[in-house]
């Protein structure tokens, strides 16, 4: 077969394929400067947007009424597009290993579409060589083109933090990669247009890819530094709180607080890493040491919270979701929690105004309040929305109750004199 040339890109058609938290608003703000089609192949998902909600609270129905593009579930209304992109999630198994099975099909859909001189690239975390080695192959399998000859590759790593509207597509830098320049350049222009050229040009493709999945291992660790400390300092009496205000007051002390690290990045990434470790004959220690302490952090604290209270206490836990202020469950180490706590013989209840109700219930057979209307016997505060910071605790608990403030979200507050209160 004969090689082939880009596609002319000055103004290319773009479909974005996968329309979660870091499709949509990527879609939405390339929109304003090209033609873009929206695609996921979830309908339910593309009747919400069309009418104008996104139920993962990225963007506002003001922002989607006028966002300038088409969205679809039919894969034949992307056939005309000369780039793709594609950002899937990509979770692991049950068994802690890559789950590529989303990113397999999204890379078959668009095998089925893409002509000669087009352009696929992924946004996907993913570990080293997975966008040349596995896609690029699925790509060519389908489409009957050969990868960097007849169509060409690239890869821009998400860096969308879910909540946060400071760090938004816009306002961060873009790490681009492409199979060859004239790809790499093409990325720079498209990207550019919605950052004010805020790019940094990776090496390769594979360094690229390693550069997104060492972001957010880099932070787990971290996290499981200071959870590790925490469970020591809580065992000598010392409030974590109270050393880390201490701790940093120094200039180049890294800011980072103990809790529950789920979701679907800082608690999925680091598994990838030390996959791609293994395959290459190198056992991963700090990786996975960071993972086990942070996965065992639900365990940890219900057992603390357990020491406080009588068999049977009922309990309230505030905070469902993997963080603050957004609705998204996935990999919530809450859920673990509740569980831990329903085991050690508590009657649980959770409110999280932000969740989903009946995703809760189907995710994790935890079905949620929809208003707290008694008082218990310990609250927990999980997760530190907004929204509890406005809640009194003492008018929700027995006078002789337990705080339980996982997230430090009440601990300048005054209590009465017989409610307890602990921190890390």
């Amino acid at each position: 077969m004969g090689s082939s040339k880009i596609l002319d890109l000055k103004a290319p058609s773009i479909a974005v394929i996968g329309l979660g938290y870091v499709g949509l608003p990527l879609a939405v703000a390339l929109a304003s400067n090209y033609k873009v089609k929206g695609f996921d192949k979830d309908q339910e998902r593309i009747r919400e947007i069309k009418e104008g909600f996104d139920n993962t609270g990225e963007l506002s129905r003001t922002q989607l009424d006028i966002a300038t593009l088409s969205f679809t579930c039919d894969p034949n209304d992307i056939a005309n597009s000369e780039l793709f992109i594609i950002a899937v999630p990509t979770p692991v198994d049950q068994d802690a290993k890559p789950d590529l099975r989303s990113l397999i099909s999204a890379s078959k859909t668009v095998g089925g579409v893409i002509r000669p001189g087009s352009i696929v690239v992924y946004e996907s975390t993913v570990y080293p060589g997975v966008t040349e080695d596995v896609c690029g192959n699925i790509l060519s399998d389908v489409s009957g083109l050969v990868s960097g000859k007849d169509f060409f590759l690239g890869y821009s790593p998400e860096r969308i933090n879910p909540g946060d509207q400071d760090h938004t597509i816009d306002q961060i830098t873009k790490v681009v990669s492409g199979q060859n320049d004239t790809v790499t350049n093409t990325l720079k222009e498209i990207y550019g247009s919605v950052n004010g050229n805020n790019i940094f040009v990776a090496a390769d493709i594979r360094t690229a890819e390693a550069a997104k999945v060492i972001e957010n291992t880099q932070r787990d660790i971290n996290i499981a530094f200071i959870n590790e400390i925490a469970l020591i300092f809580d065992r000598l009496g010392i409030s974590t709180q109270d050393v880390l205000e201490a701790a940093g007051t120094k200039w180049n002390f890294l800011d980072f607080r103990p809790g529950l690290v789920g979701g679907h990045c800082i608690g999925v990434d680091p598994y990838y890493l030390a996959h791609i470790a293994e395959n290459a004959g190198i056992k991963p220690e700090i990786l996975l040491a960071g993972r086990r302490i942070n996965d065992r952090m639900s365990g940890a604290l219900a057992k603390r919270i357990a020491g406080f209270c009588s068999a049977r206490t009922r309990i309230l836990v505030l905070g469902i979701t993997f963080k603050e202020n957004v609705p998204d469950i996935r990999n919530s180490k809450v859920a673990d929690l509740v569980k831990e706590l329903e085991k050690l013989d508590f009657v649980v209840d959770v409110y999280d105004p932000l969740a989903n109700v009946l995703e809760t219930k189907e995710v994790y057979g935890i079905s949620l309040l929809e208003k707290i209307t008694e008082t218990y016997g310990a609250i927990v505060g999980a997760v530190s929305h907004s929204e509890f910071r406005n809640i009194d605790p003492a008018v929700l608990l027995r006078s002789d109750g337990l705080l339980a403030d996982i997230k430090g979200i009440w601990r300048d507050i005054p209590l009465p004199d017989k409610v307890r209160y602990w921190s890390l």
